[in-house]
């Protein structure tokens, strides 16, 4: 345990809600400094956080497979461009430990050559002992990689052939926290209670703006007491990137669902859940700094903002889908091999693994967003 990041957190909280004339803050702004607050965020910790060592699992850190079948995809959208000189930059957000990048660059590299050699990988990460850990797990690829910040990367103007990777990054973007109660919407905001002493979550009328407009357009029938979450920062990402991308396409792998399922009855609780050492709550007012703390992305939410910000088509499907869409089945060997530590009994787990009807492979959805470029 880092108690010292742990504190420090905990400092920034208080700090932060005493510097506010009613001695509160959103749940969203007490969500961003417990996860991202520079140092002692959750993201911010120099502390491995996925994996068998870590707190959670993502699909890259199952085997290869998932990289590769992005691969496939970007091959599959670049299909004819092998002979042409222009360059193809895949962008990835949030890219944590490096895996994702690794295995999307080794099939490239096996599969076309030509459009590798092409290729800028560009990691928009934040986190200095994240980018450190890419860069080692990158070394061979030190040719195709680059690191930026945000910022600068949006800096650049628009450019034709980027295909942005986002793998499990909206999930951990601060939500807003919303109740319906007593026929009116009340919003969550978090205030410190010396006498306990803790953080305590208190409702408030929910102000007019862009959640109550978008919450207004829903045709839900509401329970008294119902809990939601709303993820503005999805919504600004997406027009962001459609400012810097002429073609290519945005592809946002994660769990979630469409706003009829998320907001249905029985999600009375909505979904916002914690992981610390592999195991998942409820309570985001504990561990502050030292557990991660997500909510399930909003596909619907998702497709209205890219669709106004300029993408078109788009595509969502589940994960499965996406694999077998693919070509993930071709992977599959199935000869009997009686060593079940062999790299192809261990190839063959992980693809079941990923394909079967478990909370991987249904819960979590890709949603892939387009723009062809205006000569298209």
């Amino acid at each position: 345990m880092n108690q010292l990041g742990h504190t420090g957190v905990i400092t920034a909280l208080k700090e932060r809600i005493n510097s506010t004339v009613n001695q509160r803050i959103t749940f969203r702004d007490y969500m961003e400094i417990c996860l991202y607050r520079d140092p002692g965020g959750y993201y911010r910790k120099e502390q491995i956080k996925i994996g068998k060592q870590g707190d959670f699992y993502t699909s890259s850190s199952i085997g290869t497979i998932m990289g590769e079948m992005v691969a496939a995809f970007l091959l599959k959208q670049l299909h004819g461009e092998a002979s042409q000189s222009s360059c193809i930059e895949v962008v990835e957000w949030g890219g944590g430990n490096g895996r994702m990048a690794l295995h999307v660059l080794n099939e490239l590299r096996q599969s076309n050559p030509d459009i590798y050699n092409r290729v800028t990988y560009t990691l928009i990460e934040s986190s200095a002992f994240h980018r450190q850990l890419q860069r080692e797990m990158l070394i061979e690829h030190v040719e195709r990689i680059r690191f930026m910040e945000e910022a600068a990367w949006l800096s650049e103007g628009p450019a034709e052939m980027v295909y942005v990777l986002a793998n499990e990054l909206l999930d951990a973007f601060p939500i807003h926290r919303i109740q319906y109660k007593d026929q009116a919407f009340l919003e969550s905001y978090v205030h410190w209670q010396e006498e306990e002493p803790n953080f305590q979550e208190i409702w408030l009328p929910l102000e007019s703006g862009r959640i109550l407009d978008y919450l207004n357009t829903l045709e839900v029938q509401w329970q008294d007491g119902q809990i939601s979450e709303m993820n503005l920062e999805a919504v600004d990402w997406y027009d962001r990137l459609a400012g810097r991308i002429v073609s290519g396409c945005v592809i946002a792998i994660d769990y979630g669902d469409v706003a009829e399922e998320l907001y249905a009855s029985h999600r009375h609780q909505g979904t916002l859940m914690c992981y610390r050492n592999h195991e998942a709550h409820g309570n985001p007012f504990i561990n502050q700094g030292e557990q991660d703390i997500t909510a399930h992305v909003n596909f619907s939410l998702c497709q209205a903002a890219a669709v106004s910000s300029g993408f078109e088509p788009y595509l969502l499907q589940t994960q499965r889908q996406f694999l077998v869409e693919q070509g993930i089945l071709e992977q599959l060997q199935n000869h009997f091999d009686p060593n079940p530590f062999s790299e192809v009994s261990k190839r063959n787990r992980s693809i079941r693994q990923l394909l079967l009807s478990d909370g991987m492979s249904e819960l979590f959805k890709v949603f892939i967003a387009i723009k062809k470029g205006e000569s298209a």
